[in-house]
């Protein structure tokens, strides 16, 4: 199952990889997660989906509010229905949603791979926290992390595996 928080308008496409497009090819299903809050107003237009990530009508969309996708959203029953044990993750905030859709996945336990080229953020250099460098950490720690019984890593698109582990 390919995971996808996809960019709102405003977030950097060109050279990015499009890796909702394998998992179509393959048979595997997309769900896309769409995320709103005080700052990112449903509707807005900077809270629509960039046209170049548009899903398809037979493609589910999840709402949601918090970073953890999982939190007070209907994304696990989605899951159940399609039969999802495993989640490719990608999109946007890699500082927010997307480590926090990662653990949360992780912890209620899904096999997460995160598609190390296929994540950005907002730029929070003020902040101490330069795009680049976060999304370098994010992809190391996730190449690492562990737990019973499941599966974890980051890997490139060109590496994504869809029938299993990445």
């Amino acid at each position: 199952m390919s995971y996808q928080d996809p960019l709102p308008h405003g977030h950097e496409t060109e050279g990015r990889s499009q890796p909702h497009t394998a998992p179509r090819r393959e048979g595997v299903p997309v769900v896309w997660v769409q995320h709103s809050d005080e700052e990112l107003t449903r509707g807005s237009d900077s809270w629509r989906i960039v046209p170049e990530l548009t899903p398809e009508d037979a493609e589910p969309l999840v709402e949601k509010r918090y970073g953890d996708s999982f939190e007070d959203t209907t994304l696990e029953i989605v899951l159940s229905g399609l039969g999802v044990g495993r989640l490719v993750v990608v999109g946007a905030e890699t500082d927010a949603c997307i480590r926090s859709t990662l653990h949360g996945a992780f912890a209620r336990g899904y096999d997460a791979t995160l598609v190390s080229d296929a994540h950005t953020m907002g730029d929070k250099t003020a902040w101490g926290a330069p795009p680049d460098q976060v999304i370098a950490h994010t992809n190391l720690y996730w190449t690492y992390q562990t737990a019973p019984g499941r599966t974890a890593g980051s890997v490139e698109t060109k590496d994504v595996v869809f029938g299993g582990a990445s």
